[in-house]
């Protein structure tokens, strides 16, 4: 499977995953702050909506504000019925979206993290493949603009525990795929999951200064 078909792939998950949620779960905090996990939803959406008029608006009224104009776009869409937002998911999964700056594997990185920041705090199990979390982790380390910093895994070493994969060199940080990209995509709460000496220095760098 190529990063699109894995892309549409995750989307049907994801689509699932919502579906089987009840009200108080889709009202919880997920790990994407201060977005709720319905609020998760509503941003996985936003890019198949089309809405470039809407996102405009918002855009506008956030002073130019892209961080500001998406949350806002994504709290706006979260309002609908969840099983008209999972069905956009279903049947708009081949939908190929330009994302400048991160480009095809942005868009699988969107849903493999967004559908952990849900389930984490939910306990529940759902998760990526590990095709798709090794994908994300030939990627993420070296840097993405808007997403990792360049510096975050500068000098350390990244051991996954669940498949034959590693990066860098330097003091190890192990752990399993899903908390090794978690991290580097700045999820403080999967450090939790990762040891060795590296950690630490991961941990300060995920808490300290850009």
């Amino acid at each position: 499977m190529d990063v699109h078909a894995r892309t549409a792939a995750g989307r049907r998950r994801l689509a699932d995953f919502f579906d089987g949620l009840d009200a108080a779960q889709l009202e919880t905090s997920s790990l994407c702050d201060p977005w709720t996990v319905r609020e998760v939803l509503g941003h996985l959406v936003m890019p198949l909506t089309g809405g470039a008029g809407g996102f405009a608006v918002q855009l506008v009224r956030a002073r130019g504000s892209l961080d500001r104009a998406s949350a806002a776009v994504a709290a706006e869409l979260a309002r609908r019925p969840v099983q008209e937002l999972t069905g956009l998911l279903r049947d708009r999964a081949e939908t190929r979206v330009r994302a400048p700056g991160v480009g095809p594997r942005g868009q699988l990185a969107d849903g493999c993290v967004h559908l952990r920041d849900c389930a984490r705090p939910l306990g529940l199990p759902d998760d990526a493949d590990l095709d798709d979390w090794r994908l994300l982790l030939d990627w993420l380390p070296s840097g993405v603009p808007g997403l990792v910093p360049r510096r975050r895994a500068r000098g350390l070493r990244l051991v996954a525990e669940d498949q034959d994969w590693s990066w860098g060199a330097g003091p190890a940080v192990s752990g399993t795929s899903e908390a090794l990209a978690m991290a580097m995509t700045g999820r403080l709460a999967a450090l939790e999951d990762l040891t060795g000496p590296g950690t630490d220095v991961l941990r300060a760098r995920l808490t300290g200064p850009s």
